[in-house]
């Protein structure tokens, strides 16, 4: 059985995957109801920035960032 931890890298890695690849909807998909930390979230749009589309740094950018009290 998988761990949070592992659970959570294989969700960040598909991530990465689903914005590599341009998909709007899938990446809406994986990040229903995820808080992130400013960390992973800078990271991601880095990321999207290389690929230029701007949907996918607008689903990005409107991502919650946790809080010191959620961690």
């Amino acid at each position: 059985m998988e761990n949070n931890n592992d659970q959570s890298m294989n969700n960040f890695a598909a991530i990465k995957t689903t914005i590599a690849n341009n998909e709007e909807q899938r990446l809406k998909e994986l990040l229903a109801g995820q808080v992130m930390q400013e960390l992973e979230k800078s990271y991601l749009i880095d990321l999207a920035k290389i690929g230029n589309n701007h949907a996918i740094l607008k689903i990005l950018e409107d991502i919650p960032v946790e809080t010191q009290e959620q961690q």
